[in-house]
């Protein structure tokens, strides 16, 4: 998810037969029946995942194969059919989708679905339709994880009133922020940090930053703290040492530096360090002083290795001005089990809730 572009747009009928696709705020004349039940979905490019929203809590679970389905509404259909749920019951869908979203017809990447929100919400009688880009149900899970799906892995003093860093980095480097609106209620704003130039601070930086840039021409972050980013950094850094390529993916690498590889290890580790400082100077430009939430299919897979790791010293290692200003920032690794879900689930509740 390359850059982790945070957005989403409502749908609901403007009369009935109509539709109209705009902000997330809803009109007050179209309201959530009494007693209906929300539906969210996280749907990557091989999975769907899918849940209901009763209560402000996620609800049998289930996971489908996107291959199997022709359209995505058939794939809703069929998860109602499995967990013994009408599809009458269900007035509101909030769809976490891998990639941009925007006012038109979603088409993913790398699968056959493409949803038409007139056609999706008609067919399945919805007065509500949310699609969110998948890196923002990230920020939103961020509101509301609760102390047994974080670790924490840097000290500090979270405040409450400043805004959250959430940056994860997994098939690309997804990165974005949540800003607390009071009374519960908080804004995930949209950027492309993932892009932003790699930052180099010492002579293995510099040698590994012309590395990539024979690879790519320009190095953002996201050549570097990713998948792809990992892999490349391993190879360039065997032929920098003449050390024999042992691995041919990311989890290789990973699996090398498990098993005490030095020097599989001594990449994670610069990735990691390389990852506290695009996470510090992220909260430097935004002013997260809410504290980082790092999320991805990275980091908590690695989280013993991680928390060993340079990271939270790397963090706040820098001038003296931001130095100080980042020391006292406290980091967390989200560890849920469906952060998509719930934040979809936290995406739409908020929309609703603003109906008034």
């Amino acid at each position: 998810m390359a850059g982790g572009c945070l957005s989403g747009n409502i749908c609901r009928p403007s009369r009935p037969g109509a539709g109209h696709c705009g902000s997330t705020t809803m009109n007050n004349d179209n309201k959530r029946s009494a007693g209906g039940l929300g539906l969210v979905g996280d749907i990557g490019g091989t999975n769907a995942r899918f849940a209901l929203w009763r209560g402000q809590r996620l609800e049998s679970i289930e996971v489908l194969a996107c291959a199997d389905y022709p359209r995505p509404e058939l794939a809703v259909r069929d998860y109602l059919a499995r967990i013994g749920e009408s599809v009458a019951n269900i007035d509101s869908v909030c769809l976490a989708c891998a990639g941009p979203v925007g006012a038109a017809d979603f088409r993913f990447t790398n699968n056959h679905w493409v949803i038409n929100r007139a056609a999706f919400r008609e067919e399945l009688g919805l007065d509500h339709l949310l699609l969110v880009n998948d890196f923002s149900t990230m920020a939103w899970a961020a509101s509301r994880l609760g102390a047994d799906e974080l670790v924490q892995v840097r000290a500090g003093s979270a405040q409450a009133d400043r805004a959250r860093l959430i940056i994860g980095p997994g098939t690309g480097l997804g990165v974005g922020s949540l800003l607390p609106l009071g009374g519960g209620r908080w804004e995930v704003l949209p950027c492309e940090g993932g892009h932003v130039d790699l930052p180099v601070t010492s002579p293995r930086d510099f040698a590994l930053w012309q590395g990539l840039q024979a690879r790519y021409g320009h190095v953002s972050a996201e050549r570097a703290l990713s998948g792809n980013g990992l892999l490349a950094l391993y190879e360039i850094s065997c032929a920098l040492d003449g050390v024999a390529v042992r691995a041919s993916s990311a989890a290789e690498v990973g699996a090398l530096a498990m098993a005490g590889d030095a020097q599989a290890d001594a990449v994670l580790e610069h990735f990691f360090l390389w990852l506290a400082r695009v996470a510090g100077n992220a909260v430097l430009t935004v002013g997260a002083l809410g504290g980082v939430y790092i999320t991805g299919g990275i980091v908590p897979r690695f989280l013993e290795r991680f928390i060993a790791s340079g990271f939270a010293e790397a963090f706040a290692s820098r001038g003296k001005t931001s130095g100080a200003y980042l020391q006292d920032v406290p980091v967390w690794v989200m560890t849920a089990e469906h952060p998509g879900l719930l934040g979809a689930g936290v995406a739409l509740q908020q929309a609703l809730d603003a109906e008034g």
